[in-house]
């Protein structure tokens, strides 16, 4: 096939790109930086600008795809980062993902694949969330903010009149070139005693090896079009799966925070990510794309 990715040096961007030129796949991948590695792996690189609709446009057209994905992202170096870099991954969701989709719409692209977030969906407290759960978008700040632009996002995607739309709904992405692996930047933080549980650490995470991302998003290329949560099999409380990476990586043991004190430090997100997500079924990702995720590394650490 003839691949357009979006967000291609990103970590999972390029990861799926090598793997498409190694299933022989021509793949044209679009990114702000990063060419060289795209082209040492096979890619053509664009450097649309993914704001500027007519660049975008442009771009997919001189790139003739039968598939567009869509990984952008736009994450902080340090994970302390994450919720004030949140409106403007929000915004590439909001204005980037638009412009993407119109232009895959207006040039007759066959299939269109999202990332979409595996560990934002609304289910009730100790269970999972299906494909048929809706995202938490009155969850508060900026968590709400990306919640609600992304569920508009999906809901663009497999409304399409025109394209065979797919949401992955990815799960935390631990691994190679991600910050949850032994040497990557939350490893870094637990060494030096900067991670702590807030509350009863209650909130269920759900996280994915980015490899078997990767396999699930090749799947997804002939695979049904409709949604899917792409996380492994091993859901766990932060109290839970958060000593048990420390282990793994040989950092000491989380401390312990109330909910007042995070709530003074580090804001209602930082509560919300401890306290209030749940975990997503993998079902459907099982039954429709065959993923069979690896069982989560330090689970048992």
């Amino acid at each position: 096939m003839k691949i357009f990715v979006a967000g291609a040096t990103g970590a999972i961007g390029l990861p799926l790109v090598r793997v498409l030129r190694a299933l022989n796949h021509e793949v044209t991948g679009m990114t702000r930086a990063g060419a060289d590695r795209l082209r040492e792996i096979g890619a053509t690189v664009s450097f649309a600008d993914v704001f500027d609709p007519q660049s975008v446009r442009n771009a997919i057209e001189a790139a003739s795809p039968d598939v567009v994905i869509d990984q952008l992202t736009w994450l902080p170096a340090n994970p302390a980062d994450i919720i004030k870099s949140m409106p403007n991954d929000t915004r590439l969701h909001r204005e980037g993902g638009s412009n993407l989709l119109a232009a895959a719409e207006a040039l007759g692209v066959k299939r269109y694949i999202v990332q979409s977030r595996g560990f934002y969906l609304n289910a009730p407290l100790g269970e999972l969330a299906d494909e048929t759960a809706g995202l938490r978008c009155d969850a508060p700040g900026e968590i709400g903010e990306s919640a609600r632009v992304i569920g508009a996002y999906e809901d663009s995607v497999t409304g399409s009149a025109s394209v065979e739309g797919v949401v992955l709904r990815y799960g935390f992405f631990y691994g190679p070139g991600t910050w949850y692996r032994p040497d990557g930047a939350i490893a870094e933080q637990a060494r030096r005693g900067e991670t702590s549980i807030i509350g009863d650490g209650n909130a269920v995470w759900s996280f994915v090896h980015i490899d078997d991302a990767v396999a699930a998003t090749v799947a997804s290329l002939m695979a049904e079009p409709g949604v899917y949560n792409v996380v492994d099999d091993d859901p766990l409380p932060v109290a839970n799966w958060m000593p048990a990476f420390a282990r793994w990586v040989d950092a000491p043991e989380p401390a312990r925070v109330s909910v007042v004190e995070a709530r003074k430090a580090a804001g209602d997100e930082a509560v919300y990510y401890h306290t209030c997500l749940t975990g997503a079924s993998n079902r459907a990702a099982k039954t429709k794309l065959g993923f069979a995720p690896r069982p989560l590394l330090w689970k048992d650490a």
